[in-house]
């Protein structure tokens, strides 16, 4: 059974006039996709829980939830509904970054979004959440020197360990630019798997773990969208 790795950003209604407003959910329409889940047999899962159902190794209706950047708005809007329904999900950190902003792509968006800090992070991991790496600084990877490569990839693992005090094992690809390099940086830096924004679902078995498929939930769509995205197989592997 494929396993849908669902993608988001903020939990949040998005500020009048902010570009890319696909990358904001609603609480709203982000518990009732938690609610349809639910209803429909789901377990949601963090990356490292559903590994198992992604090699095949493991049989079972999941999906694996992801948030990437680490906004304040995962902990305050998404944390209490996850919680609720007894699901677990990732949540990617730009580790030099907690407790600021999206500097990396403010001006382009037009808004400031509130990362969260150390101690919200802690509270996160507390919950029974995972704590995922989305490098250092966000940066492009394939436009660095092997030595900035490693330093932002491995460099985030070895920061996020160091203040939780537990494995990170999970990787993101800022803007999902990853070649067959990133692909092997990533493995060398003891990661276990890593997810892309490439469109479609983990098929069982049949995805190279450095190279995972997601489904992009977006506040744009309309709320048919969700369950299509979940049951259909859109796929996009060019």
């Amino acid at each position: 059974m494929p396993v849908p790795i669902l993608m988001y950003h903020n939990i949040d209604r998005a500020p009048k006039g902010v570009k890319l407003r696909g990358l904001y959910v609603s609480p709203e329409r982000f518990r009732r996709q938690m609610a349809l889940l639910h209803r429909f047999g789901y377990q949601g899962l963090s990356m490292s829980a559903a590994l198992p159902y992604i090699r095949g190794e493991a049989k079972g209706k999941v999906v694996a939830i992801t948030f990437d950047d680490g906004y304040r708005d995962n902990l305050e809007n998404a944390l209490p509904v996850l919680q609720h329904y007894g699901f677990t999900a990732t949540c990617y950190m730009v580790s030099a970054a907690l407790g600021a902003d999206n500097a990396w792509d403010a001006a382009d968006l037009g808004v400031h979004k509130p990362l969260m800090s150390e101690t919200e992070l802690r509270q996160w991991q507390a919950a029974g959440m995972e704590v995922g790496a989305h490098s250092r600084h966000h940066p492009r990877l394939p436009d660095l020197t092997e030595a900035d490569l490693l330093n932002e990839m491995a460099g985030s693992r070895q920061d996020l360990e160091k203040l939780l005090d537990v494995p990170v094992t999970q990787f993101c690809y800022p803007y999902g630019a990853a070649g067959q390099r990133e692909r092997e940086a990533a493995k060398q830096a003891g990661f276990l798997a890593a997810v892309t924004v490439r469109r479609g679902r983990a098929r069982a078995g049949g995805e190279d773990p450095f190279d995972l498929p997601r489904v992009m939930v977006g506040g744009h769509h309309g709320p048919h969208v969700f369950p299509m995205q979940i049951w259909t197989a859109h796929e996009d592997r060019h």
